[in-house]
C-alpha cells in the first residue's frame, strides 16, 4: 500500500502538555515518519478561553483521508473533546494537507484555511516543511510565513516528547 505525506495541525488550551503528548503518542501508533514542529504557545482565536499550545506535525500514513479523519476524531474524543462538560479544548487535532490534494472531501476541505490565517499554523509549517508548497496558492510555506502579515503573537514553549525536546531553547 502507498504512503501518502499529510500535515497535522495539534492544539490545546487544557492541562496542555498532557494532552499534548497523548495526542503525539496516539498518532505515532499508526502514522509512519513523524516528524514535530517546535511547540508554540498563542491566544485563542475565534473563542474565549486560556492560552493554547500547537504545533505541526509531518508524517506518513497509508490511511485514506476519511479513515484518518475518523481516527483523529477518536483521539480527540479519547481526551475529553466532546465530552459535555468539558472547559475548553482539551485537544483539536485538524488534517491541514494530504498530500496535494485541493478540494472539499466529505465537508473536509483541504487545505485547511488556518494555514493562510493563523501564525500558529504557518509558522510550523515553514519550520518543519519550508520548501513544501502550498497547493492552493503555488507558494512554499518559508515564504507564505515570510511574506505573512499575521497580527498574532507567538512564543516557543519548552516542550519535550518522549525524550525528545521538541522546541531548541536559546535562539
Amino acid at each position: 500500500m502507498s504512503l501518502s505525506r499529510i500535515y497535522l495541525g495539534l492544539g490545546s488550551n487544557v492541562d496542555r502538555e498532557q494532552h499534548l503528548c497523548a495526542g503525539l503518542d496516539a498518532l505515532a501508533g499508526f502514522l509512519q515518519d513523524m516528524r514535530c514542529s517546535p511547540v508554540f504557545e498563542s491566544q485563542p482565536v475565534g473563542i474565549k478561553s486560556g492560552p493554547f499550545f500547537n504545533l505541526v506535525v509531518s508524517a506518513l500514513t497509508d490511511l485514506p483521508l476519511m479513515e484518518l479523519d475518523r481516527r483523529l476524531k477518536f483521539i480527540e474524543a479519547d481526551n475529553g473533546r466532546y465530552a459535555p462538560e468539558r472547559k475548553g479544548l482539551p485537544l483539536d487535532i485538524d488534517v491541514l494537507m494530504y498530500e496535494d490534494r485541493v478540494g472539499n472531501f466529505d465537508g473536509l476541505i483541504l487545505p485547511r484555511a488556518e494555514i493562510l490565517k493563523n501564525a500558529f499554523v504557518l509558522w510550523p509549517l515553514a519550520l518543519i516543511a519550508p520548501d513544501v508548497v502550498h497547493p492552493g496558492v503555488g507558494l512554499s510555506f518559508a515564504r507564505l510565513w515570510r511574506e505573512a502579515n499575521i497580527d498574532q503573537v507567538l512564543a516557543p514553549v519548552d516542550f519535550q516528547w518522549q525524550g525528545r525536546q521538541l522546541t531548541p531553547l536559546g535562539g
